[in-house]
């Protein structure tokens, strides 16, 4: 067992590179001809937004930047911090830019959790380049983050590190870290822990963390003993990897499958693990449409409801609001009848193609279209009984073709009764028309 150090911080922290030399990864942005090459060389960097997957080195990089370029450094996290702190952040920095040569940097961690009204703060700053902002998302800015603020920022994209960058930073621990005292290092060893790594230099430093903690004088990284590893320290979670599909499967599977027990369980796997919150709420909105439906509209409302609840508020009070909406569609009435006839429908449009819009229903919005028959033939429908009068609208090559199924609950039942009362039992034979 590795003897007591006084440096007692996390491996990960430990091995985070003190200067730019140290980074490992990232060529295309730091080698030779590389995209900050310029802004190293001039001395000044514009607001830029790192985006990549997690452990790839996004706030190392920002670190690492500031230093060599001898900048004040102010950070904020975009989950405990809100506009007003990122008010006075600003504030400060522009006080103590006034007595350093250069623009101070503002780092924001996971700016894709910020709310809108949270980014819409930084604009002015930004604007006037009174700061640099360097914002880190493992997002898609083009979706995550304001336009305003996006056309300010340039976008360098961070890729997973290679396997041999991970083999690299395998064999620096073990020359300079004192858990590693003592041990030999074979890179064959670690091919296993490198390949579950996945280009995530967190994630492999975590596991080799554990693995050095239990060792007795080697190693063990054999597949079993990297299997018991992981199934007991389920917060070592791939948010790009398969766990991050197979948890996400699970909680979806577990909700269409009516078992709120279930699915808070997994919703709580995920959230323990680090998920994106809005990414969960996201496909709730999903589930709500796909799986829910007409059997129980409201779940919609609810879904919808979660996301921007979450968004408004974040972690870590957004998880009740999960947990309350994953219970209400867990417990739904559940219904598939608006994914299938959306399906159903596109695929009837590849195989007829653009068939002609019936006469009756065309724009008739001046005497020109009027005088090619735009329009003639057709029933406002509010002029009629019951503001319904039967006609077809539908093109005629495909008229009577039924795409809508209800399903086999109350609320669909009664759909499909006025179906049939309204339409006089155009649509109800499910076969007709196909």
């Amino acid at each position: 067992m590795a003897s007591p150090h006084p440096d007692q911080r996390p491996l990960a922290e430990r091995r985070r590179p003190r200067i730019l030399k140290e980074y490992v990864g990232q060529e295309h942005l730091l080698g030779s001809g590389g995209l900050l090459e310029p802004m190293l060389q001039s001395g000044d960097i514009p607001s830029l937004i790192f985006w990549g997957p997690p452990g790839v080195g996004k706030t190392t990089l920002a670190r690492l930047l500031t230093e060599s370029l001898n900048k004040t450094f102010y950070t904020l996290s975009a989950v405990h911090s809100g506009v007003k702190e990122v008010r006075e952040t600003i504030k400060k920095a522009k006080e103590q830019s006034l007595f350093r040569k250069g623009r101070p940097i503002l780092f924001i961690d996971e700016l894709h959790r910020f709310s809108k009204s949270q980014q819409d703060s930084l604009l002015g700053a930004v604007e006037d380049g009174s700061i640099s902002l360097i914002g880190a998302t493992t997002e898609n800015p083009g979706f995550e983050v304001i336009p305003a603020l996006l056309s300010r920022c340039q976008v360098f994209t961070l890729q997973p590190l290679r396997k041999e960058e991970l083999q690299k930073i395998v064999a620096s621990t073990y020359s300079s870290d004192h858990a590693f005292e003592g041990l030999v290092y074979k890179a064959e060893e670690w091919e296993a822990v490198v390949r579950i790594a996945n280009g995530d230099a967190r994630r492999l430093l975590n596991i080799m963390e554990m693995l050095v903690r239990r060792s007795e004088g080697s190693i063990d990284t054999s597949e079993e003993r990297l299997d018991q590893l992981l199934k007991a320290n389920p917060l070592i979670y791939d948010k790009k990897g398969d766990q991050h599909y197979d948890l996400t499967s699970a909680l979806i599977k577990s909700i269409r499958g009516s078992d709120p027990n279930a699915a808070v369980y997994w919703l709580a796997r995920m959230l323990e693990g680090g998920e994106d919150p809005k990414f969960i709420s996201r496909r709730l909105i999903i589930l709500a449409a796909e799986d829910i439906g007409l059997a129980n509209p409201t779940a919609g409302v609810i879904a919808h409801s979660c996301f921007e609840s979450v968004e408004k508020i974040g972690m870590p009070e957004g998880r009740i609001v999960l947990s309350q909406c994953v219970l209400y569609l867990s417990l739904s009435p559940k219904s598939n009848s608006a994914y299938m006839s959306i399906n159903k429908a596109q695929q009837l449009v590849k195989e007829t193609g653009n068939l002609e819009v019936p006469l009756a229903l065309r724009n008739a919005s001046n005497a020109l279209m009027r005088s090619m028959d735009h329009g003639k033939g057709y029933k406002y429908a509010h002029e009629h009984p019951q503001n319904f009068a039967f006609m077809e609208f539908m093109p005629d090559e495909i008229a009577g073709t039924r795409l809508y199924d209800p399903s086999g609950n109350p609320k669909e039942q009664e759909y499909q009764k006025k179906i049939a009362a309204l339409w006089s039992g155009k649509y109800d034979d499910p076969t007709r028309g196909s």
